[in-house]
């Protein structure tokens, strides 16, 4: 399978724990922003396939590697199969499991000759992200967020979801923190929104990125991720995640 592969096999806890990270955004990506593309690629009329994530961030649906034993452990085989044979969101969240299982197979695959300490800071480092299953299937619920701070507009992560009616009567934001306050709402911010992750890549919240929320399935995500501006933010009046605008589409 061209591309699975890697030059250089990572050899630290940190390379190893990079590596599920880029494969694991490869994965997502394919599930949630790619999804109608992923969908698509996944004919049952073909061969037995597979969904490939690679270290930098990038997915490939394609046949099984041929030598024996591979290189590296191989996803789950013919996820094509069962496409049209069950309901598109149970075929995603099936898919979502059996990428969880390979991603933990590669990196434990690297890890093979760690000692007991190094498995277990991967195991720590790895568990402290929600799983690729989480994210596709919205299991990890997003509460509703009070106002964090006054810099951004009125869709990001730093205004919260609630009230949209008052926010839009407000004729200008309330002057910034003094610089001290500022900081230390920022950290309060960071510890009180950790559970939160993107819906796209599965990130963890920080307070110096421009989130943006779904009024649809209120999940959030990366202003990055799917492509929205703080400023572009300013003029939606609802804002749908690219999930639920194919959804609408479909409907």
């Amino acid at each position: 399978m061209e591309g699975a592969s890697v030059s250089t096999n990572p050899r630290t806890v940190e390379e190893v724990f990079k590596d599920f990270k880029g494969r694991r955004a490869g994965m997502l990506k394919a599930l949630t922003s790619d999804v109608e593309e992923f969908y698509r690629q996944c004919d049952p009329e073909k061969e037995n396939l597979c969904l490939y994530g690679f270290s930098d961030e990038t997915w490939e649906v394609n046949l099984p590697a041929e030598e024996v034993p591979p290189e590296l452990p191989e996803p789950a085989l013919g996820i094509n199969f069962a496409r049209d044979g069950m309901q598109r969101k149970d075929w995603l969240s099936l898919v979502a499991v059996h990428s969880d299982a390979w991603l933990l197979a590669v990196a434990f695959y690297y890890g093979a000759r760690f000692d007991k300490n190094e498995r277990k800071r991967l195991f720590n480092m790895i568990n402290e992200l929600p799983t690729v299953f989480d994210v596709v299937t919205g299991k990890k619920p997003v509460k509703e967020k009070p106002v964090m701070n006054n810099t951004a507009g009125n869709k990001s992560k730093a205004t919260g979801k609630h009230a949209p009616e008052q926010q839009s009567k407000l004729s200008k934001p309330p002057p910034p923190p003094p610089k001290d306050e500022e900081d230390n709402l920022d950290d309060e911010d960071e510890e009180e929104h950790g559970d939160t992750y993107c819906g796209s890549c599965g990130g963890n919240y920080t307070a110096d990125e421009f989130w943006i929320g779904c009024d649809i399935c209120e999940k959030w995500f990366h202003g990055k991720c799917v492509k929205i501006t703080p400023a572009r933010a300013e003029h939606i009046k609802q804002y749908k995640c690219p999930s639920c605008s194919n959804k609408r589409a479909r409907t």
